[in-house]
């Protein structure tokens, strides 16, 4: 049918595909340039909605590590890479003294629920439980794994096995 309209136009078939070839190019070039700056236009309003979290300078001093910098305000070590991040060291080794470090306001959100945490100074180890899984429902943070250990250590020889019925302390 567009054939025939373009020949009652009289155009050839060479005209006739030289049209339709640029009329898909064009099609195309919009569709390629909607869809970046869609993209573009997200970014924007996901940078506007995002609220942006409160924050506090530490001066570095002299020894201190990202690891000592993070067990002081998020009393967990493993939280540097965070600090890291938002202050987008290259080396997270090479810190200096003095040196002002952003230290950004982590939202933390416990995934456990009130019926499986551990609220008191003491824990009865039961079958199935790990450190992980005790920090876990201690803390509601398993790296905190470390700090259960410490406080156990003539109890637990290897941290990987805890034995049923070993009464452990843990630090609050």
């Amino acid at each position: 049918m567009l054939k025939e309209f373009f020949k009652s136009l009289r155009l050839n078939e060479q005209k006739i595909s030289m049209f339709l070839g640029a009329l898909v190019v064009v099609v195309v070039g919009v569709l390629i340039y909607n869809y970046f700056t869609g993209i573009n236009r997200q970014q924007e309003m996901a940078q506007l909605t995002e609220e942006q979290p409160s924050v506090r300078i530490h001066n570095v001093a002299k020894g201190e590590s990202l690891w000592q910098i993070s067990l002081k305000y998020y009393n967990d070590g493993y939280k540097w890479t965070e600090i890291a991040k938002v202050n987008k060291l290259t080396n997270p080794d090479l810190i200096e003294d003095g040196q002002a470090l952003t230290i950004p306001e982590l939202i933390v959100v416990p995934q456990v629920t009130e019926e499986q945490s551990i609220a008191t100074s003491e824990y009865l180890v039961v079958k199935g439980d790990s450190l992980w899984k005790i920090a876990v429902r201690a803390y509601a943070d398993g790296y905190q794994w470390v700090k259960v250990w410490e406080a156990n250590k003539t109890q637990i020889v290897n941290p990987n096995l805890i034995e049923v019925g070993t009464k452990l302390l843990l630090p609050r």
